[in-house]
């Protein structure tokens, strides 16, 4: 086959995947989702025919072993062993952690002092039987960290744009403890560098969809800060799809924060795509006094959200 009908045939694919994603009303499309490396061991799911794919989170020291020095030699593995069962990947960029011990950005951001130590710690509020430092999150505020992480996406773009089925840029929320902070952190930067980085990605990313995850801003509830509407705006201009970390139906917190949004947009976006992942299994339906059922999220995510891929952790019980 030569190769102008080789990206023939790779567009027409991506573009009928974006169309009967956004143009159905049907149950959206099963995605799993797990961590780099842990791939092969989920293909008896894999291989089940309701399962499209597979959302693959790589941390940003995975992929960057020094300045400009990139490894995708994983993603090169876990694409390879997806399109074995004609299945999609989408791979999340992960720019932010949720342990105490998970510093996992390239070792010259957290050495160099032009990066002002490259990461900044999350915090709990003292009380709830968490550690004061719950984990870290890339400083994208500092011009110099933001430089550095679009200079990776650019790479994987050249690399992967086209041949997988798209890439997610992880969620909004962050905990920072601003009194004292010596990064420059405010709100109002922490959000125009999300803003900046999700548009970038859809520029290096021209073929594959580009999902951001959103669900809290910094200083914000319910919008007052017009951070929310900002941001979906932009993305149904700019055909940007959004989604989120949570399907949680009406759930107070979210129903105040990126939820209602989401319902307004959802005939105005390319994609939503949603995640179930291990907390959310966690929660109680009010109303049965059970946890959420399979029906239960789609039907809420589907319906109100307008989701049309959800990538469902692998402890599921569905999944079992």
């Amino acid at each position: 086959m030569n190769l102008g009908l080789r990206y023939f045939l790779l567009a027409a694919t991506l573009l009928t995947f974006a169309f009967n994603c956004r143009a159905t009303t049907a149950v959206a499309q099963d995605f799993i989702y797990t961590s780099s490396g842990e791939l092969q061991s989920h293909e008896r799911l894999l291989r089940r025919p309701d399962i499209a794919g597979a959302q693959v989170v790589y941390n940003w020291k995975q992929l960057e072993t020094g300045p400009g020095q990139y490894d995708f030699s994983r993603i090169e593995a876990d694409l390879a062993y997806l399109q074995a069962m004609h299945k999609t990947l989408f791979i999340q960029v992960q720019d932010r952690f949720f342990s105490p011990d998970a510093r996992n950005i390239p070792r010259y951001l957290l050495t160099d002092p032009s990066y002002g130590g490259g990461l900044v710690a999350q915090t709990d509020q003292p009380g709830e039987g968490r550690p004061a430092v719950s984990g870290w999150v890339a400083q994208q505020w500092n011009p110099q960290v933001q430089l550095r992480y679009q200079k990776l996406l650019q790479a994987l773009a050249e690399k992967f744009d086209g041949r997988i089925g798209g890439v997610n840029l992880p969620e909004t929320a962050v905990d920072i403890k601003m009194r004292g902070d010596r990064t420059g952190f405010s709100c109002d930067k922490y959000f125009n560098a999300e803003l900046e980085n999700m548009k970038f990605a859809r520029q290096v990313f021209r073929q594959s969809m580009v999902v951001q995850y959103v669900n809290f801003w910094p200083c914000e509830w319910n919008n007052d800060h017009n951070y929310m509407g900002r941001l979906f705006r932009t993305a149904a201009e700019q055909g940007i799809g959004l989604g989120g970390p949570d399907i949680v139906p009406y759930r107070r917190g979210q129903m105040k924060n990126a939820y209602p949004f989401f319902a307004k947009y959802k005939d105005r976006l390319p994609l939503i795509a949603m995640a179930v992942q291990e907390p959310t299994l966690t929660y109680i339906n009010p109303d049965t006094a059970k946890p959420y059922t399979k029906a239960e999220f789609e039907t809420f995510g589907r319906d109100y959200l307008g989701a049309r891929i959800v990538f469902w952790s692998t402890s599921a019980p569905w999944l079992k």
